[in-house]
């Protein structure tokens, strides 16, 4: 079949693979010269820790898929980093010890470990902490790099076009018309416009249960050492459904934040570059209208969070980044998908996930289109 693709971030990405993958033909479309949007301001993170119940189930094979791809297209950057949640007070060892109780911890690889354990695990952690929680499923790929090394390998199939620069306007049938008067017609459409909610996609399919989120990031200079997992704090434990319990009740009702943390819905993730920086972040603003400022105050207090765990000073910051992305608000869905029309399908709002989940969103999504 000929398949035209809108959006060219993860999921528009992974879907063009798919589609090529199986044998079709893809027509490609991106309004950026390059996607610049959550797509590449993110960790680059396969985060299987703290997923349950079918998203646990999805996760491991988006990471098996990651993997594959990785070994197929070494661009990619994948490695199998695996992570440490490092913990700093008794309440959250408790959540971690529950944690790596529960039936489905072998899944996620979760093993509690002791300070010197977890120093084996990474050398970098020299600083002060009670233990970790281990998760050897966990791992990473090159946010910055990956898609246009992915878009090289589906060009030498000579089944696939990537048209940069180009908005899609409109979709009439499975006719796309786009900003330069061209038309591109197909036998399928599928719209990955990302947290580009209005124009084109709610003309196609309405209000949808999705919401914006915005975040803010940073990049160190090379940090010098390798930092062999990726690391979070405690704090990201109560962000994910698979340490709900009644640890993390105690934990949110004997151990206050700190008070930008709070304020800005903080939890650190931190991983590094192959170039030997690190990604580290995050905060989350939920309330639109968006401030348009980048705030120093986090930054701060992640930067201080890392020096703590790492017992040394950090790199100079060389980035500091804003990004949005989109959120499916159905706890019932793994991600918005919507067929507006006979051989028209929108997909949307992964949820901070879109790098952890977009291969096997892709699919999923293949699967239920019959493509």
């Amino acid at each position: 079949m000929q398949v035209t693709i809108i959006g060219g971030g993860i999921l528009g990405t992974m879907h063009a693979f798919e589609a090529v993958r199986r044998g079709h033909r893809v027509v490609h479309l991106e309004r950026e010269a390059e996607a610049r949007g959550a797509t590449v301001r993110n960790f680059g993170l396969v985060w299987v820790s703290g997923r349950t119940g079918a998203e646990l189930t999805a996760t491991l094979r988006s990471r098996e898929l990651w993997e594959r791809l990785g070994a197929l297209v070494p661009g990619v950057g994948f490695r199998a980093a695996g992570s440490l949640t490092l913990l700093r007070t008794p309440a959250e060892v408790a959540v971690a010890e529950q944690a790596a109780a529960r039936a489905d911890a072998a899944d996620r690889g979760f093993t509690l470990v002791d300070p010197d354990e977890a120093r084996a695990l990474n050398p970098a952690l020299r600083g002060k902490f009670l233990g970790a929680l281990h998760c050897s499923q966990d791992a990473a790929v090159e946010s910055r790099q990956a898609l246009p090394a992915v878009r090289a390998y589906l060009a030498a199939t000579g089944r696939y076009t990537f048209l940069p620069g180009t908005e899609a306007r409109a979709v009439d049938g499975r006719r796309v018309r786009d900003d330069h008067g061209r038309c591109h017609d197909g036998d399928l459409v599928i719209v990955c416009a990302g947290a580009a909610h209005g124009g084109l996609v709610r003309e196609l399919a309405g209000e949808l249960p999705v919401r914006r989120v915005r975040l803010q990031m940073m990049q160190t200079a090379p940090l010098g050492e390798a930092l062999t997992t990726a690391i979070a704090d405690g704090d990201s434990m109560r962000y994910y459904p698979g340490f709900a319990g009644p640890a993390l009740d105690d934990l949110t009702r004997i151990q206050p934040r700190d008070v930008v943390a709070e304020q800005h819905h903080m939890q650190l993730l931190c991983v590094q570059r192959l170039h030997g920086g690190l990604t580290i972040g995050d905060t989350h603003e939920y309330a639109e209208p968006f401030a348009f400022d980048v705030m120093q105050d986090p930054y701060g207090y992640l930067a201080g969070l890392v020096e703590e765990l790492l017992g040394r000073e950090l790199p100079p910051i060389e980035r500091r980044w804003a990004g949005v992305y989109s959120q499916c608000v159905d706890p019932g869905e793994l991600v918005c998908r919507r067929s507006p029309a006979d051989g028209v399908h929108v997909v949307t709002g992964p949820g901070g996930r879109g790098m952890t989940l977009g291969p096997v969103v892709a699919e999923q999504t293949a699967d239920l289109i019959g493509l």
